[in-house]
């Protein structure tokens, strides 16, 4: 299902710090994916935090150009970095056999990709046994299941209307 209108809703600052936190010393030489990028500031962050490499893929092509911009400023020469513009389901594929250490899908709440994405996820092989994955929904729109194929969810967190649900293969 394609969604019909994308509106760049970035991730609220507490709900990014809390991910932060939960995830804090872990990320140091990691690969990281941002899928639904938004504003980048997620990927931003994991750049900060020490992630060896950051992907982002975001259908909106201004939104592209501006986290290309943010992550050139703040990226190390030790980091690399990569903007995908395009639609997820099928600029994901780009990916496949890829592994990340991390990985935080944050779609439009409305846009019925959850369930999509996430068994792309598991099919193109974008997680190892260590990998962990962060979904962001609100549960009026997407309720996260305790497991979804080989995803076992491990912990979910609620911030006001939102809800971070992680998981890992089971």
């Amino acid at each position: 299902m394609k969604p019909t209108k994308t509106i760049t809703r970035p991730t609220s600052s507490k709900v990014r710090q809390a991910l932060f936190n939960i995830w804090q010393g872990n990320l140091e030489n990691t690969s990281y994916l941002d899928l639904c990028a938004g504003t980048g500031a997620i990927g931003a962050q994991a750049l900060l935090e020490g992630a060896k490499e950051v992907v982002g893929i975001e259908i909106n092509r201004h939104a592209c150009l501006k986290i290309q911009q943010s992550w050139q400023k703040i990226s190390s020469l030790e980091q690399s970095f990569r903007v995908i513009q395009g639609d997820i389901l099928s600029k994901i594929h780009i990916l496949k056999n890829q592994k990340f250490d991390f990985i935080y899908f944050d779609p439009p709440y409305q846009s019925g990709l959850y369930e999509s994405v996430l068994e792309l996820i598991i099919l193109l092989n974008l997680l190892d046994e260590y990998s962990e994955l962060a979904v962001e929904h609100n549960p009026k729109f997407w309720q996260a299941p305790p497991s979804l194929n080989s995803l076992s969810m491990i912990r979910q967190k609620q911030y006001g209307d939102t809800f971070l649900s992680f998981f890992v293969l089971s």
